[in-house]
Formats: C-alpha cells, structure tokens, sequence
C-alpha cells in the first residue's frame, strides 16, 4: 500500500496531539514527552522508509509486467558417456553401413538446449539437440506450438492444451519421462523398439485436473529415430496414439501413479521396382574359362506395389513411491506392452514380408532408492520379443525360437546440485549369437558406462 502526505499529515497531527495530551498531564508525564524538532526528525526517517518501499514496490510491479509479457524460460543440460567396455566392440567395419562396430569410446549423448515462452494462452518452445551417436549431429528434437486455458494453472479449476509441432508422443510413462530426469542410462530395450524417438509430428490434446491426466494426440506416425521413414509420413492415415493416468498421494509419504495407453495406426511396406533378367557367372573352379555349368540366368521380377499394414499397442504402466525421510526416498516403477507390428527402432516389423503379424510384447521392472542427498542406487530387469511366433527350420524340424532381449541393469548415482554422475552396468542376453552346432545363442554384448550430466 502507498502512503502518501495526506498520511504523513494524519500522523503528524496525532503526534501533536498526543504531545498536547502529555502535557496536560503534569510534571509526572513531563520527562517522557518529546520536543517537535526530534518528533519531526522520526518522521523524516519513516517517510524516507516508505519512499523506499515504494520504489521497490513500483519495480517489482514493473519487473512482473515484463515478465508476463515476455516469459522467456532458457534451459537445457549436457550428457557426456564413457563406454568403458561394451563386449560386443570390435575394431572392424560393417562394411554393408561403413559404420565402425567400436562401441568403447567417448561421445556426447545428448546436449539439448530448450527455450520456451508464454504469453497469457499461448505458448511456443524449440528444443536443439546435439550429439555424436552418429558422428556429429544437430538436429531441432521439439518445436511446438500451443494453446491452453486457462492462462494461469489454478488446483481449482482444470487445465486444457492444445499443442502442434514436434512433439512427445504421450504413450505409457517412459516415454513421456524426460531424458535428464530418468535415473537410468537410456530406456528399456522395448520402449526404444517402439518409440526409437520420443518425438513425432502432429497435434495432441490434454487435460488435467487435480490427480486425473489425460492425453490424445494425432501423429504421422514415424518418429525421429524411425530406422525406415524418421519424421515422414508415406502413408495417408494418421497415427492416433493416447494415455489416461492419475497421480495421488494416497496416504502421508505414499505416492501412487498409474495408466493406460494405446497406439493404432498404419506402418508402410515399401515396393520394389522392375527389374531385368540377368546373366551370372560364378567361377567354381577357378580356372578363368566360361563353361556351361558354371552360368546360370536369374529371372527378372515385375513391380510390386507398396502396401499398408495395420499397427497397435496396449500399454499399462504404475509407479509407487515411499518417502521414508527427505533424502530417503524409494521407489517402484513397472510397465508392459503388448503391440503388433510397431517395432521401428530395433527389428523393424513388415508384416507383408514377414508373410505374418509380428506379435510383439515388452515389459520392465525397476527400483530405486536414494542414499542420502548425494547418492541413490538402482536396478532394472526388462524383457521384449519382437516376435513371438517365430519359427526356425533345424535339420527336417521347424520349431519355435526364442528372440527376446533381456537385460538386467545395475545402476550407481552421485548427485550434487544439478550435477550427477552416474555409473551403470547392463548384462545383455538376446539371441543374435550361433553356436559351434549352428543353434541360436546369446551374442555378448555386455556394457559398462559412466554418464557425466549438467542441467543448467
């Protein structure tokens, strides 16, 4: 509130009033009464209080105006790895890629740096990325635009948005978590088969109130990371992708969250074009001379149309927290999907050349608990098939074959501040391996890594 001279007057005339007051009360009162020189000198002091008050009043107001104005928010953090051993490291080329199978190096993850704004119901963000995975990269990862009301979260009332761009995909919860907020290195193995981005193009929908959170979005359909179509649309139809949760406290240091999610759309089966016959000669034995038996003709094929197929998930994920202290925090955290031909980042799925739907499912389990304010320790088992109905021929016998991938992963943090050093260690069992008898066996490719990160 200002006060203004109006008031100093008020108070000057009570002080002088009170001073009439005292000495008409008589000699015993006189030593307590003060002269004016000294009662005007005191309020000189607290009008210059007050002048000061409202001077940093008028530029907190003024600084808030601005604020509001232009709420420029800038961030980011850096993830720096050390793949100190990876088993499935080799100092050789794959030749079909010229990629290098070294996997023992050092590489920025991920450097992203995020600048968002909102200005009364509308807001907008663009996130860059940068990292090495691949050789050096820049790339923008989130660019969106949105709407929302209303303009200022309030618990009474609930929320509404409408965001468009390049946007997360809101499907189960890791996909939704952030990068820099996961305790764990990189995702479960399912998750990045699925979504190899958490980014896709389209338009998505989403209310909250109180512990209730939902989210619908329409989307191409083929992430960032997409190994075929990243960020592309061949197909006409839209990919239309979901999720419903709550979040509570439902007793004194005891969080619960839970949802559901779904995913159905189209993925693209690419056709061939025509091609000729052709003549081949393969010199068996070595001799440089064209014989009869040693040519052979490879028949020429007629154009084969590209062609759509149908793709879904079902997903379940649940999260429980126990707060033992303020540094002592555990927690729970599941999921599990089971999906049809949505692989896109690990054994892409087509069904059309697969000649059958891909019965996909994944799941993890993991746990983390915190030591102290510094440190906090974990430990992850997740489980994916890429298709579980697949069949091996063995000698005259076709018999069924195990392709899952499963990894167990031990997980060590230190944190300080906005710095965190993490150490993991993931044992690796797939089935990409063949044995001296020629059976499917596990490939070693167990890894151990040190992640460096900085949010800033």
């Amino acid at each position: 509130m200002k006060l203004g001279s109006a008031t100093l007057a008020v108070l000057l005339l009570a002080a002088l009033a009170s001073r009439a007051d005292a000495q008409e009360v008589g000699a015993a009162t006189a030593p307590e009464v003060r002269d004016e020189p000294t009662l005007r000198a005191e309020l000189a002091q607290q009008r210059a209080v007050l002048e000061r008050l409202e001077r940093r009043e008028a530029e907190r107001t003024e600084a808030e105006r601005a604020r509001q104005q232009l709420a420029l928010q800038v961030s980011g953090y850096v993830q720096f790895d050390w793949v100190i051993s990876n088993q499935a490291s080799q100092n050789e080329i794959n030749y079909s890629t010229g990629v290098p199978l070294n996997q023992d190096r050092f590489l920025l993850r991920r450097g992203h740096l995020r600048v968002a704004t909102e200005r009364g119901y509308l807001s907008g963000a663009l996130e860059i990325d940068a990292n090495t995975n691949h050789g050096a990269q820049l790339r923008a990862i989130n660019a969106e635009l949105g709407v929302h009301w209303p303009a200022q979260e309030d618990a009474r009332l609930p929320r509404f948005s409408l965001t468009a761009g390049l946007i997360r995909i809101p499907f189960g919860f890791e996909v939704r978590e952030r990068d820099s907020v996961r305790p764990f290195l990189e995702r479960s193995t399912a998750a990045r088969a699925f979504f190899p981005s958490e980014f896709d193009l389209g338009a998505r929908f989403h209310a909250k109130y109180r512990f209730l959170e939902t989210s619908i979005a329409v989307m191409n359909g083929h992430p960032l990371g997409d190994r075929v179509f990243p960020a592309l649309a061949p197909d006409q139809k839209k990919e239309i992708v979901g999720h419903l949760g709550v979040d509570a406290e439902i007793a004194p240091g005891v969080l619960i969250a839970a949802g559901i999610s779904a995913d159905t759309g189209s993925g693209f089966h690419q056709g061939s074009s025509t091609s000729k016959d052709r003549l081949v000669w393969r010199d068996d034995n070595g001799d440089g001379i064209v014989q009869a038996t040693e040519v052979q003709v490879i028949a020429g094929s007629s154009a084969t149309p590209s062609e759509p197929f149908h793709r879904f998930a079902l997903g379940a994920d649940a999260r429980l927290g126990l707060q033992f202290g303020e540094y002592a925090s555990f927690e729970l955290r599941a999921e599990v999907v089971r999906a049809s031909n949505l692989d896109r980042g690990l054994e892409v799925a087509d069904p059309v050349a697969a000649g059958h739907d891909l019965r996909e499912l994944g799941w993890y389990l993991g746990a983390t608990q915190e030591l102290t304010r510094w440190g906090l320790v974990g430990v992850r088992y997740d489980h994916y098939d890429p298709d579980q109905d697949a069949r091996e021929r063995q000698a005259v016998q076709v018999v069924p074959r195990d392709r899952s991938y499963r990894t167990l992963s031990l997980m060590a943090m230190f944190r300080y501040g906005d710095a965190r050093l993490t150490l993991q260690y993931d044992r690796n069992r797939n089935a990409l391996g063949r044995g001296v008898d020629g059976v499917p066996t596990s490939l070693a490719s167990d890894a151990l890594t040190a992640r460096a990160q900085l949010r800033f």
